[in-house]
């Protein structure tokens, strides 16, 4: 079993009235007490103008806040990955979308890459069903609880290649699974690098 996390500071609030976008392989825990768990790490904060960039990135901040907490992490057991995502600091009861990218964060939102896929769609953007679905990306939708605060989860019957799966990142909107649009989230607001 292997354990790799990226935490943001702060304590995370762990909400109730997660929503994972999901069919099949991927599965989304049971809402999560009320209670606070501290959690230790980086808040997210606007990019740098130039050279490096933060691990935790807003792109929008009127929808992530500077200073709202991301944390991740994937545990791989028996071939099987299960990646979590909790939130802090967000806006209250809004629904977002999130998803495994491929690149590290950078400057410009579309930097992370395109969404990690066990069976690559050859064809960019991906929004062919076969390819953009729960079971073979990473989709963490979730929808903030009254203090800005979410976890979610997703499970999949494989591993991450190495190498290939460097960030999560936040987008607007819940993923569509709807024909020709499937995969979609919306505007990547916030962006966190991971090197799974």
């Amino acid at each position: 079993m292997r354990t790799t996390a990226t935490a943001f500071t702060g304590t995370v609030l762990l909400a109730a009235g997660l929503a994972a976008c999901s069919s099949g392989g991927a599965t989304s825990p049971a809402p999560a007490s009320t209670g606070v768990t501290p959690v230790t790490g980086v808040a997210v904060s606007e990019p740098a103008a130039s050279g490096e960039q933060p691990k935790g990135i807003t792109y929008d901040t009127k929808r992530v806040p500077a200073g709202a907490q991301i944390a991740t992490s994937a545990k791989v057991d028996g071939g099987r990955t299960t990646v979590t995502l909790t939130v802090t600091g967000l806006l209250p009861d809004t629904k977002y979308g999130s998803h495994v990218h491929t690149k590290p964060c950078g400057a410009k939102p579309a930097d992370s890459g395109p969404h990690y896929q066990d069976q690559k769609d050859p064809v960019t953007p991906s929004v062919d069903s076969k390819y953009a679905n729960a079971e073979n990306e990473i989709w963490l939708d979730f929808t903030t609880d009254a203090k800005g605060g979410a976890t979610s989860s997703a499970t999949v019957g494989w591993e991450f290649r190495k190498g290939e799966a460097n960030s999560v990142v936040v987008h607007a909107a819940h993923t569509s699974t709807e024909h020709g649009k499937a995969g979609t989230a919306g505007d990547r607001l916030a962006c966190v690098t991971n090197a799974f």
